[in-house]
């Protein structure tokens, strides 16, 4: 396992239209509980479990997963990611995901939640073919403090890279380092305290899929602000600011609801955790 505090290796297959696995590994402090078919579609979910219970001062967790030729997987985590403070180096989180000709994958971990003091670093690389579809999002939220202040941690940065056919795509690099930037300012956060990010690449996306997304959202909200964008290539990426991680969630949860509806015809399933 090298310098890992924990891996995970998880690879599916399609097997006459049902998703299964064709490799599992875990060691350390990430596992993966049993597969569970929340409908007839053949679609696998998976949970990722961390027993440790959270991230801590030089912990380092790497993930690979791989998806075979029209293979379906939601791959979710049981609980928030919590990263508590890490006074002498930052947590890290690396995952690579490989995606065969026409698999779709749902990546939806639940919130990162950053307390006091805490520093962390996550990248996903995501290699893919032209036919196959990703779905990914993740929020940021702020961890309790004795203070009570909104951003008491020191350094959060996400780095998501895809590449389509061994081509880079997509670059999405966030980094909030509340020690040298005025949060609350314009072009950061803007008065919120949480952040949303969602990443959608499929070749079915088009601009009637973004005008059918602007009509479901209240655009006009105070409680956030969203805003919706093409990608270069068939995909788009969604931005919200919020300052509630439940309020994020709701808007998500209706992203998603679009999408699977107008894509597959069919509705998300319910990732109950509690």
């Amino acid at each position: 396992m090298g310098d890992w505090t924990g891996a995970l290796n998880l690879e599916v297959e399609d097997r006459k239209g049902k998703t299964v696995a064709k490799n599992v590994y875990f060691q350390g402090a990430l596992k993966v509980m049993r597969p569970i078919y929340h409908d007839e579609s053949g679609q696998a979910c998976y949970y990722i479990l961390n027993p440790g219970g959270g991230y801590l001062d030089g912990d380092r967790y790497q993930m690979k997963i791989s998806l075979t030729e029209k293979a379906k997987l939601t791959l979710t985590t049981q609980s928030a990611t919590k990263v508590y403070k890490t006074p002498n180096n930052f947590a890290y989180q690396e995952a690579e995901i490989s995606l065969q000709p026409g698999s779709y994958l749902e990546y939806l971990p639940d919130p990162l939640i950053a307390y006091q003091n805490a520093k962390y670093k996550q990248k996903n690389v995501i290699r893919m073919d032209k036919t196959a579809t990703f779905l990914y999002s993740d929020i940021v939220t702020p961890g309790w403090s004795p203070e009570g202040g909104r951003f008491s941690y020191q350094t959060i940065q996400l780095l998501n890279e895809i590449y389509v056919d061994n081509e880079l795509v997509v670059y999405d690099h966030i980094k909030l380092n509340p020690a040298t930037q005025n949060m609350k300012g314009l072009g950061f956060m803007e008065g919120f305290s949480h952040l949303g990010s969602m990443i959608v690449v499929g070749k079915q996306t088009n601009s009637s899929l973004l005008d059918q997304l602007y009509l479901a959202i209240d655009m006009n909200s105070d409680d956030y602000k969203l805003g919706l964008s093409l990608l270069a290539i068939p995909g788009m990426t969604i931005r919200v600011l919020a300052n509630t991680t439940q309020v994020i969630e709701k808007l998500f949860s209706e992203i998603h609801r679009v999408i699977s509806q107008e894509w597959f015809n069919t509705e998300p399933s319910f990732l109950r955790k509690y």
